[in-house]
């Protein structure tokens, strides 16, 4: 499918470009007001640890002044408040674009039926998710999701980051998109492609996934990169060896970033795309706004995901449902 299947009606767009001038007019008044808060509630924190440092030093040690132990404290105080106060300053751009983006996002996806926004929530489908398509991870935030019915079926498409560990042992575990949708026939238990994992990580991957048995698809480059996995190795071999292995295929030629993995559990089907920038993010509040330039390319993608997500969910249909 070319983008321009997904492009919104002349209409549509006439009534997005108004939402921009009126997101424009607000942005500049609000960029220079960020501009004097900033340095304004840091500058008065910085002023303040000063000044309190400067008592400190009157009453301690000459040796100790400026890292005595309650200069430490003031310092990572002073830090975490600046921190804070960073926040706060920056949080009229910050109201300004999300109010933007709950507007006009719903609005440019006129291809999608029954179309609702969520911001920062957790998904209703991340918990149907195989742990095995993804990995041991600890912590999971969630950006935009976008729910509603693509051609024929309901999906929910959404930017997660899920990570292990924490402090300088974090690693991010995948960052990009999840779409859910439901398959057009249930497959019969488990069915996972997953990145490959190092020897290590496949240990324990194994240790804890025992129910579940590998099986190759016979595609060099695919058993290479891929872990197949399953807990219905006879309803599994098929797709597997067969539009599986063609749908990965044809996306490693399509996906220019890392590797897309797959998971069919009963009806629900998932497609994980990672990549590291965030899809729908709009540009710095100091950045105007343009159509073609910042609007035009979010409806492409989603429009692209959901084709792919359409294509993904026939691996497991008979020859006759999926047309």
């Amino acid at each position: 499918m070319e983008a321009a299947d997904f492009m919104p009606s002349e209409a549509v767009i006439a009534g997005i470009r108004k939402d921009i001038e009126a997101y424009e007019a607000k942005r500049a008044s609000t960029y220079r007001q960020v501009r004097w808060r900033v340095p304004l509630f840091v500058g008065l924190v910085l002023v303040f640890v000063a000044l309190v440092a400067w008592l400190f030093n009157a009453a301690a040690d000459p040796n100790e002044q400026w890292f005595s132990t309650p200069h430490v404290f003031l310092y990572v105080g002073g830090f975490g408040a600046a921190v804070l106060l960073y926040f706060q300053a920056v949080r009229p751009a910050t109201r300004l674009q999300q109010s933007f983006r709950d507007t006009v996002l719903p609005m440019i996806f006129g291809f999608v039926r029954d179309v609702r926004y969520q911001h920062g929530v957790r998904p209703n489908s991340f918990d149907r998710l195989p742990r095995e398509t993804i990995g041991a991870f600890n912590r999971q935030s969630f950006d935009d999701i976008i729910s509603g019915r693509y051609e024929d079926f309901p999906f929910e498409l959404y930017e997660a980051k899920l990570t292990e560990g924490s402090g300088k042992s974090q690693q991010t575990v995948f960052k990009g998109v999840i779409v859910a949708f439901e398959t057009i026939e249930p497959f019969p238990g488990m069915l996972v492609a997953a990145r490959k994992a190092g020897k290590v990580v496949g240990f324990f991957r194994g240790m804890f996934s025992s129910k579940l048995q590998e099986l190759a698809c016979g595609v060099p480059e695919l058993d290479a990169s891929y872990e197949f996995r399953t807990d219905n190795v006879d309803a599994a071999r098929p797709l597997v060896t067969g539009r599986l292995a063609s749908a990965l295929t044809w996306l490693g030629e399509t996906w220019p970033y890392d590797q897309a993995r797959i998971a069919l559990n009963g009806s629900d089907g998932f497609l994980l795309m990672p990549r590291s920038k965030n899809f729908f993010e709009l540009p710095d509040i100091s950045v105007p706004i343009d159509y073609q330039t910042h609007i035009a390319p979010m409806i492409a993608d989603l429009g692209a995901m959901l084709a792919t997500a359409a294509l993904v969910r026939k691996i497991g249909a008979a020859d006759d449902a999926a047309g």
